[in-house]
């Protein structure tokens, strides 16, 4: 029974394959972009992304060992890769739409922002009571946005709306404002950089922003297709030979966090290092992309099962953690029993699945339900923006002041107790060798 988690990668094959068709030499998959492509990968990919918080709560190495049972040990480290495709896909589309619907940006809240947004409301709802319910009461929030390690929300799992309203806010200022193609992805670029600088100052883990470049990756991409894609034809074998190249070598470098570069330099500061990081992982994300994208010339792929799930990956994403911790070893902390620890891996993976599709499929017909109604009724979406505009934009700004006034006065405080600091760090903190590096001991108490 613990090799039945390895049935997955053939059932990963097989969907991903069932019905695909190759294309032979001098022949090309023309629609390797079209949406029903894309909705196809990206119910793929949402699938993928599920594997890789399963395999985080069951095989990753900072797990305890007694927890620790392994199978998809693959899935680990890969899960920003997955969501970096995604995010380039999303950034074509909404290039594409642009091009190709007449005032595409008229109704662009409702059409775009509105559905992620209620997802992520009632998620964060479904996630809140179910925390109460298994005693984490004290700690679930709907959200804290400025805390250092990411905004605390009930649903642990919400950071990708986060980065994908970032997108979309880019897209619509740039589109909305800017007349030529190359400025508007250029502002677009600029607010996902800011987004990250943002990011990396409150200090939240490296997922929130290590593949969010996909974004306007994918806008550059459509708007230079066809000049792309007739130099990818011509010299393909090279292009995806280069692409598999860079690929690995980002995606190893990054794992490393720069292993080899700080042992050159031993004193990089950690801020350095890990902004080296983040860079390999957007570049490592982007090499990813671009080598699915090109694969996607040769093979078409499309079944009835990736068409289903590329209708509700936002809904699976955001619902399946839910049982990820229901199930696990523990529910969300350490110190919280799950509602039944399911150990086999294989068995946890299916109950994961079982439970999140049919749920993701009820919250993706209820939520269209409710946005169709408010579209529908444009006159009061209309009036509600117009009444809620100025206090948004208002809320922006105090945003960012909050964020300035936090960031001055922490740089101010550690300036300040610079000395007190270092006197701590020379009294209670020893350096001790374990293999071969120095790790920082301190003593206190009897």
């Amino acid at each position: 029974m613990e090799y039945l988690v390895y049935l997955c990668y053939p059932i990963l094959f097989i969907l991903l394959l069932f019905g695909a068709k190759l294309f032979k030499k001098g022949e090309w998959n023309e629609g390797f972009l079209s949406l029903e492509q894309t909705k196809a990968l990206q119910g793929f990919l949402a699938v993928c992304v599920v594997l890789h918080h399963i395999a985080q709560k069951t095989c990753a190495s900072w797990l305890k060992e007694e927890y620790i049972v392994h199978g998809l040990d693959l899935f680990v480290p890969i899960g920003y890769l997955f969501v970096g495709v995604f995010l380039f896909c999303s950034g074509y589309g909404l290039f594409r739409s642009y091009q190709e619907k007449e005032d595409y940006l008229k109704g662009f809240f409702g059409k775009r922002m509105l559905l992620p947004l209620l997802a992520f409301a009632v998620t964060n709802v479904i996630f809140f009571v179910a925390r109460i319910r298994m005693g984490d009461g004290e700690n679930a929030k709907f959200t804290q946005p400025f805390r250092v390690t990411g905004p605390d929300s009930a649903n642990p799992y919400v950071w990708f709306v986060f980065a994908l309203m970032t997108c979309y806010l880019g897209f619509y200022l740039g589109f909305r404002f800017l007349k030529k193609d190359g400025l508007r992805i250029g502002l677009v670029t600029l607010i996902v950089f800011l987004y990250m600088l943002h990011c990396d100052f409150w200090v939240y883990g490296t997922w929130w922003y290590n593949s969010v470049f996909l974004f306007p990756m994918g806008l550059l991409f459509a708007w230079k297709e066809p000049a792309i894609t007739e130099k990818l034809k011509k010299h393909y074998p090279v292009f995806l030979g280069l692409t598999a190249l860079l690929f690995f070598a980002a995606f190893f470098l990054g794992e490393e966090n720069c292993r080899a570069i700080l042992s050159l330099i031993p004193n990089l500061p950690y801020a350095v290092s890990r902004w080296m990081g983040v860079v390999l992982q957007n570049l490592a994300a982007g090499a990813f992309s671009l080598f699915v994208i090109m694969l996607g010339m040769k093979v078409k792929i499309g079944n009835r099962a990736l068409s289903f799930l590329g209708t509700i990956t936002l809904e699976l994403y955001l619902i399946h953690g839910l049982f990820v911790q229901l199930f696990g070893f523990c529910f969300i902390k350490d110190y919280l029993a799950p509602l039944y620890y399911i150990r086999n891996a294989g068995l946890f993976t299916a109950v994961v699945f079982l439970l999140s599709v049919p749920l993701a499929c009820g919250l993706h017909i209820g939520l269209k339900f409710v946005t169709e109604v408010l579209i529908r009724k444009k006159s009061a979406v209309k009036s509600m923006w117009d009444y809620l505009k100025k206090p948004a934009f208002g809320l922006l700004i105090v945003m960012l002041l909050i964020t300035l006034f936090y960031g001055i006065t922490s740089y101010r405080k550690s300036r300040d107790a610079r000395d007190e600091v270092q006197a701590y760090r020379d009294e209670n903190i020893v350096l001790v060798e374990v293999d071969g590096e120095k790790m920082g001991t301190v003593t206190f108490g009897t």
